[in-house]
């Protein structure tokens, strides 16, 4: 059924639209001089109150200031009104009158709420307090033609939100916040790495081979080259490549992409910080990151201390280090060694409930076991370490424990941040691990299973010194560092099922 009152205002603004354009006024001009932001007109004006006690309202108009934004409130009153502008910087008032403005202020019945406006006038301070541009010229930047949701402050439909983000950032000033520590946390972490003496470094993201992680990934095909390729899961065995030609620190922030579900934690495109440091072990990265997080979060939100769900999260250093064999056995009554084989753990793991599949490798019923009884323990930033073999393809043996690696996960809030190797780097060991890889592969037909790069074995022939490294999913921090719950609220466009324009019933056929 049509919404007649949708159409209803989307004809009353291109009737507005209309008059603008036929009283010779461009409603998208292509430039506005603006001068100052909203915040930055506001602080200098109460600078020059706090400086000159003795100021009166006159002599705080003289200066004149040009601020542009979108209108964000309407009061009219007969021959004045009043508009809160808001730009990226904040809100600010502007005070339009009839006596002052002339034919110009007939502008007025040709704007809505979300046009973009620019305004030119003196700062004063209303009897009400608000610091207020006293309006000598006005110009409409661009007309919107499509009115904000009814309910736009405060918008709180997540499908709009997520699917409409410049609309969620229209109505929730919050979530621009977010945002915005978004991007100051992510300059944190290039700041912390730069001054460590660490070079940033881009590598490909379609590669023939899909390996560096326990993922199933996405697939295209290069025409000129007639040639499957992958989207990257990691950036790990470039950037260990990099270590190999002579670079001593390398780290690269970018995009890696794993064809797998959704949900809280979860997104299939994700920001992932790989870091590669040459004569450092699992030991030397582990203080790394308890000194970057540190940092991080004090920059950013001013304490070590950040507030998440229920919890406080405390990234003081130093963070707890904990065996991943003894907390498995504290925490489900298992202890792995006793069960060597993938039948045996296969068993034991269903007489505590755990939910297997047909095919189980030792390796992933140990992720199971570590996801269903001992991650939600982990609260506070804590390092587990240790991991078996089975699950660690490119990480170096633990000397004195057959079977064991030297691997840590950093955890926060039950979930995975951080995981580190000491390096593997032996090519022969390397290749047999990539054998057995493949041989789980075809044995369980398990696609998330690394995958062998002869490249990257030839590569380790050449010579790689001992070398630590580290992945951080970043998106995971900054829900962690901006108490955000779900992933989808530190994404500016989650990935979400396309509309195609059916009706529902067709869609649930689909």
């Amino acid at each position: 059924m049509p919404d007649n009152r949708e159409d209803g205002l989307l004809g009353s603004r291109q009737a507005k639209l209309d008059r603008l354009r036929e009283r010779g006024i461009d409603p998208y001009p292509p430039r506005f001089n603006r001068t100052a932001t909203a915040s930055d007109a506001i602080a200098a004006f109460e600078l020059l109150e706090g400086n000159d006690s003795s100021a009166t309202d006159s002599d705080l108009n003289t200066a004149e200031v040009a601020l542009a934004g979108r209108i964000t409130s309407m009061r009219v009153m007969g021959r004045a009104a009043f508009l809160d502008v808001r730009d990226g910087s904040g809100v600010i008032q502007a005070l339009l009158r009839e006596n002052v403005l002339g034919a110009e202020y007939e502008i007025l019945k040709d704007l809505d709420l979300g046009d973009f406006i620019g305004v030119n006038g003196g700062l004063i301070r209303t009897r009400t307090g608000q610091v207020t541009v006293d309006t000598q010229k006005i110009a409409i930047l661009s007309k919107g033609m499509r009115p904000l949701p009814e309910k736009w402050h405060g918008l709180r439909d997540t499908e709009i939100r997520y699917r409409q983000r410049y609309l969620d950032l229209i109505a929730n000033p919050d979530v621009m916040t977010t945002f915005s520590q978004r991007g100051r946390i992510i300059g944190g972490i290039r700041r912390f790495l730069d001054g460590r003496g660490f070079l940033e470094v881009d590598t490909p993201i379609m590669v023939p081979v899909a390996a560096g992680a326990h993922a199933r990934p996405f697939v295209t095909h290069h025409n000129a080259l007639d040639q499957q390729l992958y989207l990257r899961i990691a950036t790990e065995l470039y950037l260990k490549r990099l270590i190999v030609g002579g670079f001593d620190k390398v780290y690269e922030l970018g995009r890696v992409f794993r064809n797998e579900g959704i949900d809280q934690d979860h997104n299939p495109e994700f920001t992932l910080l790989e870091s590669y440091e040459a004569y450092a072990d699992y030991n030397d990265v582990m203080t790394m990151v308890e000194e970057l997080l540190s940092t991080v979060a004090q920059d950013v939100r001013g304490a070590m201390q950040v507030p998440f769900g229920e919890h406080l999260i405390d990234f003081t250093p130093p963070w707890p280090r904990l065996q991943l064999r003894e907390e498995l056995q504290r925490h489900s009554g298992i202890d792995i060694d006793e069960f060597p084989d993938d039948a045996s753990l296969t068993k034991r793991a269903a007489q505590l409930g755990l939910e297997i599949g047909p095919r189980e490798s030792r390796g992933r019923l140990i992720d199971k076991l570590l996801s269903t009884f001992v991650e939600p323990h982990l609260i506070q930033p804590t390092f587990l370490l240790d991991y078996p073999e089975d699950m660690s393809p490119l990480a170096k043996a633990k000397p004195g424990c057959p079977g064991y690696v030297e691997r840590f996960e950093a955890y926060a809030a039950g979930m995975e941040i951080a995981n580190s190797y000491t390096e593997l780097n032996d090519p022969a060991v390397q290749r047999e691990r990539f054998e057995a890889q493949e041989s789980i592969r075809q044995m369980y037909q398990d696609d998330e299973v690394d995958r062998k790069d002869e490249d990257f074995l030839l590569s380790l022939e050449y010579g790689m010194p001992p070398t630590g490294g580290l992945g951080m999913g970043i998106d995971r921090l900054i829900m962690l560092l901006t108490g955000q719950t779900s992933i989808r609220d530190i994404l500016f466009f989650p990935q979400m099922r396309t509309i195609r324009g059916t009706s529902e019933k067709e869609e649930a056929e689909e």
